[in-house]
């Protein structure tokens, strides 16, 4: 059943706001938001208030960096720039106007084990984001990140997510996980017209296949 909503802003009201308790409801499939733009604007991801469980550096070596992102289902490709931490400690994010979707470097290469972090924008004033219609995904449905060496490792959804910003679930989404596996985060939910900003996020939960 579609569900519509309003939509607007760049990522920080467009993205996630990762902060040790940002988050949930389950998103219904096919659940495409309508954009309603308003003024442009982002702001920096505060980084995770827990240790990232990494992968061993020798592990880690043995896995080429992700450059590029597709999944078929919501016509998704697109290249992956980094994103490490800005002053502060924050998180970085996308451009607010990007279309492309970012990997966080604090996190392990999609392919060793632990969660690799993949953020992108729901929309901005110009239009739709990357993730746009990351909602629309459920169990099931195939994530392919095409790394450095011409490798590319596939991933499978395995929950698809929608948490209020105040209970984000941080341990979760970045604490240690006994394989190879994907988390994709956006912005979502009920759009506040006052601040601007989305008031949840949407996570896609997704392991690795082969």
């Amino acid at each position: 059943m579609p569900l519509r909503r309003p939509a607007a802003i760049a990522f920080a009201a467009g993205l996630v706001v990762i902060v040790g308790g940002t988050a949930g409801l389950l998103l219904t499939h096919h659940s495409t938001p309508a954009l309603r733009p308003v003024a442009a604007g982002v702001a920096a991801l505060p980084a995770p208030t827990g240790p990232i469980v990494a992968p061993p550096q020798s592990a880690a070596a043995q896995v080429a960096r992700p450059v590029s992102l597709t999944i078929p289902l919501i016509g998704v490709k697109t290249n992956l720039i980094t994103l490490g931490l800005a002053a502060g400690g924050a998180m970085q994010v996308p451009p607010p106007t990007s279309t492309v979707a970012g990997w966080f470097t604090g996190s392990p290469r999609p392919g060793a084990v632990g969660s690799s972090i993949i953020v992108g924008h729901v929309d901005s004033k110009s239009g739709p984001g990357i993730f746009f219609r990351l909602p629309e995904l459920k169990n099931g449905d195939d994530v392919y990140i095409k790394r450095s060496d011409g490798t590319t490792a596939e991933f499978r959804v395995t929950e698809v997510q929608e948490y209020p910003k105040d209970h984000f679930p941080t341990e979760r989404v970045y604490g240690p996980t006994p394989d190879a596996e994907l988390r994709l985060i956006t912005c979502g939910g009920a759009f506040d017209s006052v601040t601007h900003h989305y008031l949840s996020n949407i996570i896609v939960y997704a392991s690795q296949i082969r």
